[in-house]
């Protein structure tokens, strides 16, 4: 019977926030963040810009710990632990939940040494498996066929819809659950963007993905669940959050209604 009522259950959250708010000085940026993220999913938050989504997803794996000025108060918790727990090493945190960026951040190397710069410098990888770990990631960015004989060329080179991939390799080459993504296509064609979506379905059938966009025919083709966020009395909070199809078919927030009819 226990056995039953585990598989009927909720499965146990990748990722849940609660409460979590964030001050810079006397200012609240982020109120009372409360999230649940279920596993192999794409969860995405939309709301108008400078509510604060970019800091919610910093937060996420403590980037947001590279600005002093912000603290942060509340819960947040992977895969059932406290990421802010004494002890926490950041930079394992940091691979087992990686990020993508609206701007590609290719380093001033190769292709090659791009691809395998986090799992190196980690040291979670056999030195003579690196070229094999390297390939894998590329494949799974959908840029090996483009790249294979250009690995030791400048990453620089590339097109920016190339270096978004790159990144995205580069992140997936340290075995990541979560990969956190920051307004990926915006500075993308709309073939590279198209080509980033069709990452983003394949890689939740196996990793949880939590996207930031303003797009929001990007998000209704991608998301399965949304955290839609709205400014009240100066911080961002969650207004409302349910599936996809819910929220963009019958919001239940009267701020969630006007944000929606304005960026249609």
């Amino acid at each position: 019977m226990a056995e039953a009522l585990r598989v009927l259950g909720s499965p146990e959250p990748a990722f849940e926030a609660h409460r979590l708010s964030v001050r810079c000085g006397g200012q609240e940026l982020l109120r009372n963040i409360t999230l649940r993220i279920q596993p192999r999913q794409v969860f995405g938050i939309i709301g108008p810009s400078g509510v604060g989504k970019s800091t919610l997803l910093r937060c996420m794996n403590r980037l947001v710990d590279l600005i002093p000025q912000l603290a942060v108060s509340g819960e947040a918790r992977f895969q059932g632990e406290s990421i802010y727990r004494p002890g926490v090493d950041l930079a394992e945190l940091r691979a087992r939940i990686g990020m993508l960026f609206q701007q590609p951040v290719v380093f001033p190397k190769s292709i090659y040494q791009n691809v395998i710069f986090g799992a190196r410098r980690l040291g979670c990888v056999p030195r003579r498996e690196l070229p094999e770990l390297a390939e894998s990631a590329l494949t799974q960015a959908a840029l090996w066929r483009e790249v294979r004989d250009r690995l030791h060329e400048p990453a620089i080179r590339l097109s920016v819809g190339q270096q978004q991939r790159l990144c995205l390799a580069r992140a997936l080459a340290v075995g990541p659950e979560i990969i956190l993504m920051d307004e990926p296509t915006s500075a993308l064609d709309p073939k590279s963007s198209e080509a980033i979506e069709e990452l983003i379905l394949g890689l939740k059938q196996r990793l949880t993905i939590v996207l930031v966009s303003h797009n929001l025919g990007q998000v209704r083709r991608v998301a399965d669940w949304l955290a839609c966020m709205c400014t009240r009395n100066g911080a961002g909070e969650v207004v409302e959050s349910a599936c996809c199809d819910a929220v963009f078919r019958n919001p239940q927030s009267q701020e969630v209604v006007h944000f929606l009819s304005g960026s249609v």
